[in-house]
């Protein structure tokens, strides 16, 4: 099984298997920290960078421990996305953070060192039914006033950019010129984790199983299972919640979401879950084939692909519904949902699909946000030394570098200094004031 099965994200696995094999059980873990990260893919991992650059830049001194669970990084989120980046959200905050997201990675070396990120400027393509055109269209005209850069393609000029696709019940299309595209996550996990730790960071494995309290009812440390047979208490002055798919699990040990707690914001619960999603790798001998420059093209049931590498290969994949959500015992890949589900889209959207052969397949987890599939961003409303960045449904991996740089803000400034997320606090929840986010993929 290929989980990375592409040429260009392979060859920058290559200076990294080092780093992650060679400490495959991480650093020693300490008693005590100032900052504990829990959860070290990558919005833990691009937390604790910020967080340690920030505070060299000022001259100052932080302790930052990240403790991952799962130190090969088999089952993490992170390694096992597409690895897109796209500006083509309906949300001011998601767009402006894919925005960075974008510089980040175009300047990843700047940021972190002698890291290729493989980007690939193909772009996105969304296209849109009669129902949903005017969203579109809407959507795009807040995009580009914020700094993105697609156009609007109705059907006759979709046929003459893209001749390989059938507009069938196609009303408009969304196409990025510019700033869209995919990177190796891997790529940018590592980068992550390499420079935090040059910086003087600290990456443990194990797992968080409960938390101890001080004397006012403050969070002040976080017991640790390192695999051992024996729990160890780590202190900390401040925690951040980065367990992507299994952040409501941990949230739910410092009695986030007790039905009984006095505090009505600790009766809310951080809903976060995982939820498995596959991607399938296939290969056509059809004709007029998508050539290598195709965007990662979305069909409106949410069915997307996009080119695989240089050797004629393609990776697709779809959300399912609530009713067909799989369940995430294990991450065995459902080929039958490539059968019912999948492949028909695409050899509709697609003639050349309607022949393909399956060359590989995997899944991975998003951590789904039950509540409005949107990120949460931000101090906990009764833990005041407890941050989360949590909730991510899908899109995360592109929104790290903001994620993080917004993590060392309210770390270090206690407010928001550069995008304002304010919106995406938990907060939110606790009133409830859904953030909905149209264009989930």
């Amino acid at each position: 099984m290929l989980r990375l099965g592409q040429v260009l994200r392979s060859v920058a696995l290559t200076p990294f298997r080092c780093l992650s094999g060679g400490k495959s059980h991480g650093d020693v873990l300490p008693q005590s920290c100032d900052v504990l990260i829990i959860g070290g893919g990558g919005m833990g991992a691009s937390s604790a960078f910020w967080l340690k650059s920030r505070i060299q830049q000022l001259g100052k001194k932080l302790n930052v421990l990240v403790v991952e669970r799962d130190a090969g990084y088999t089952n993490a989120s992170t390694v096992l996305s597409v690895g897109g980046v796209r500006q083509q959200f309906s949300l001011a905050e998601n767009i402006e953070m894919s925005l960075y997201g974008y510089n980040f990675v175009v300047n990843g070396q700047k940021h972190l060192g002698d890291v290729d990120l493989c980007y690939q400027p193909n772009g996105y393509l969304i296209l849109a039914s009669v129902k949903g055109a005017q969203v579109l269209a809407q959507n795009s005209k807040l995009q580009n006033e914020l700094g993105a850069r697609n156009e609007l393609l109705g059907p006759e000029a979709l046929r003459s950019r893209f001749p390989w696709l059938s507009t069938e019940n196609i009303e408009l299309g969304c196409h990025g010129i510019d700033k869209e595209g995919w990177f190796d996550p891997w790529a940018l996990l590592m980068g992550y984790k390499k420079k935090a730790r040059t910086l003087g960071a600290h990456f443990s494995s194990g797992d968080v199983v409960g938390f101890e309290w001080n004397s006012s009812g403050a969070l002040s440390a976080a017991v640790v299972d390192v695999g051992d047979g024996v729990q160890r208490r780590v202190k900390f002055d401040t925690c951040v919640l980065a367990a992507g798919a299994h952040s409501g699990q941990v949230a739910r040990l410092a009695n986030i979401g007790d039905p009984n707690a006095k505090e009505s914001s600790l009766r809310v619960a951080l809903p976060v879950e995982p939820r498995k999603r596959y991607v399938y790798v296939f290969s056509t001998q059809g004709r007029n084939c998508p050539g290598l420059a195709t965007p990662l093209t979305v069909d409106p049931d949410g069915t997307y692909f996009r080119r695989d590498g240089l050797c004629g290969n393609f990776l697709c994949g779809r959300s399912p519904s609530d009713e067909e959500e799989p369940e995430c015992d294990t991450l065995d890949v459902d080929h039958g949902y490539f059968e019912t589900d999948v492949w028909p889209t695409l050899a509709n959207r697609v003639p050349a699909f309607e022949s393909v052969k399956i060359q590989s397949s995997w899944a991975g987890y998003y951590d789904h946000n039950t509540f409005d599939a949107n990120g949460i961003i931000g101090r906990h409303p009764h833990y005041s030394n407890l941050f989360i960045a949590a909730g991510f449904s899908g899109h995360g991996i592109q929104q790290t570098p903001a994620v993080g740089r917004a993590i060392s803000e309210l770390v270090i400034d206690g407010k928001f200094t550069t995008i304002d997320l304010s919106r995406l606090g938990f907060e939110r929840l606790v009133n409830k004031q859904p953030m909905i986010e149209v264009n989930i993929v």
